[in-house]
């Protein structure tokens, strides 16, 4: 389904409150918090040409409605880049309604322009609505993640 309402562009300068706000109720999903100063770091790195973080922002009638952010990286397996989705929230108003798989979508094609031999990303197992999206537009692999924190 593709929803033709909704508008995605890189995030700048100027959607800084907007994105606060969503990103905002993005770690509350994840029933976390982050310092202030780590939420700054981030939109500056989202904002830094010279960092090879971005953010999109997925509008409709001129409210951000949704946000993602992708880190590009080397790997080991192959010669090009990979793209990590690393962040994604679809404002509760509009899930359901193809915002998700916009902003999906768009990291695909934004990927496919830097070269990178894929995207991937990670979600909770019981984050099931997500999930049903997910399923129908990529594949779910057999990989574990472990974390040691630093």
């Amino acid at each position: 389904m593709k929803n033709t309402s909704i508008k995605i562009t890189p995030l700048s300068k100027a959607n800084y409150d907007s994105w606060l706000n969503l990103w905002q109720r993005y770690l509350a999903f994840y029933e976390t918090s982050l310092p202030l100063s780590t939420t700054n770091t981030t939109w500056r790195k989202l904002l830094d040409s010279n960092v090879p973080i971005y953010g999109f922002g997925a509008w409709q009638n001129d409210t951000l409605v949704g946000i993602t952010h992708v880190v590009i990286h080397p790997n080991t397996w192959n010669t090009t880049e990979c793209c990590y989705l690393e962040d994604l929230y679809v404002a509760e108003s509009v899930r359901g309604h193809g915002v998700g798989r916009a902003l999906i979508e768009y990291v695909y094609e934004f990927a496919r322009q830097q070269n990178c031999n894929r995207v991937y990303w990670t979600t909770q197992e019981g984050n099931t609505t997500a999930r049903k999206l997910y399923d129908a537009i990529a594949t779910q692999t057999d990989m574990v993640q472990y974390r040691k924190n630093l």
